[in-house]
């Protein structure tokens, strides 16, 4: 356990980033398997995509993802659905 003032405070900080992080990476992962799932079952397709989409650049916007991971997971999903679609 930290004695300095500051540092306890950034133990808190920390933590509380952590806790934010892990539910943006859920959300994230939830979005992801619905829109894949919409593709393979051919409903409400772009929707879910767009949804999909909005999350990881919401996630890279606020840093919770590097922008370029954001980047590349938008392109992986976007090329995984095209191939689902087609």
């Amino acid at each position: 356990m930290a004695n300095i003032k500051s540092q306890i405070k950034r133990n808190r900080q920390t933590e509380k980033r952590r806790l934010r992080n892990r539910s943006v990476r859920a959300e994230l992962k939830t979005r992801t398997r619905s829109a894949v799932g919409a593709a393979e079952s051919g409903e409400n397709v772009a929707e879910a995509t767009a949804v999909a989409m909005k999350q990881i650049d919401k996630a890279g916007d606020r840093r919770v993802l590097h922008p370029n991971a954001a980047a590349r997971r938008k392109s992986r999903l976007q090329k995984r659905l095209n191939g689902l679609s087609s």
